[in-house]
């Protein structure tokens, strides 16, 4: 049954929502397929703003085909040098007017607490599409939505994070929403530097999740169910040099892959560098660019229960 609750509300954090939020999201996005082929009217007359001051293909690309695909309206910008951010207008004042103009925002700012103040001023809806270092909540619920599509369930599930942990916003989110279902274990697999948060391991043991930190995947490649793999993200580096000590620390290989379980996957919340070699794209088990479509379907999802009181 559909939450009534959803229409108006902001999507901020994943921490935000508890379980039956999520797997409602995630059974309307199932429903998206036909849509997403055939499109629908269930959004018409309605506008989508898009303010991103970071740069993104997927993120933005699949919200705006989402609100097209549903019979909408795109309005936005992808470059703050060429919105009135770059005269001086604080974010505050950018979103109080966008919202003067469409009927839902997307955003994604390289701000710590950008997506939280937005949501305080705006009348309208905000969707978090990466704030800072911190969280990318549509993100982990397309990743959710992946992992159920291929293995059939979430719960009971051992999974592998592998590379960029501590600047990784996808992998915050999405360690925050396993936490959610029940016999997770975690492998948080990373260079030193680049460990995940003690916050958010933390959080994940105190919600009863199995966490263990490694820095070589070799121990455990055979027994996991996901992979994810991020890529060390160079624009997150005040220090170059820090960068350089790091960049290349993991590379995955198809003859790393045939030590894998049959059903096991490997995710990617993309753009990659090289920490996935192309080799792997030719098996089966690499879904990461079905995980790039899903986006499309969960984005759909979210805007129909945002902004309808029966989402399609």
């Amino acid at each position: 049954m559909t939450n009534p609750s959803f229409k108006g509300r902001h999507i901020i954090s994943i921490m935000d929502l508890v379980r039956e939020d999520i797997d409602n999201i995630l059974n309307v996005s199932s429903n998206m397929e036909e849509f997403s082929k055939n499109s629908s009217e269930a959004l018409k007359g309605k506008i989508l703003a898009t303010a991103f001051f970071e740069p993104s293909t997927r993120t933005k690309l699949s919200f705006e085909s989402a609100m097209l695909r549903l019979g909408g309206h795109v309005i936005g910008f992808s470059d703050p040098k060429k919105a009135s951010v770059a005269k001086g207008e604080c974010l505050a004042d950018t979103i109080r007017t966008i919202a003067n103009y469409s009927d839902i925002i997307v955003l994604r700012h390289p701000k710590e607490g950008s997506a939280k103040l937005a949501a305080e001023i705006s009348p309208i809806p905000i969707i978090n599409a990466g704030s800072g270092q911190q969280e990318h909540p549509t993100q982990a619920l397309l990743d959710l939505y992946t992992i159920r599509s291929e293995l059939g369930k979430i719960d009971s599930l051992k999974i592998a994070m592998l590379g960029d942990l501590k600047y990784g916003r996808t992998t915050h989110s999405l360690a925050y929403a396993l936490a959610k279902y029940p016999k997770i274990e975690l492998f948080l697999v990373s260079h030193p530097m680049l460990r995940m948060q003690k916050e958010v391991s933390e959080t994940l043991k105190e919600n009863g999740v199995k966490v263990e930190e490694l820095e070589t995947i070799d121990r455990i490649i055979e027994e996991i169910d996901v992979l994810y793999v991020t890529r060390v993200q160079e624009e997150r580096f005040v220090d170059p040099a820090e960068y350089e000590k790091v960049k290349g620390t993991y590379m995955l290989d198809s003859r790393l892959i045939e030590k894998t379980k049959d059903k096991m996957i490997i995710m990617h919340p993309l753009p990659r560098v090289d920490e996935i070699q192309f080799d792997v794209d030719k098996t089966p088990k690499a879904v990461y660019f079905k995980q790039a479509k899903n986006g499309l379907l969960v984005r759909m999802a979210l805007l129909s229960l945002l902004l309808t009181d029966k989402p399609v």
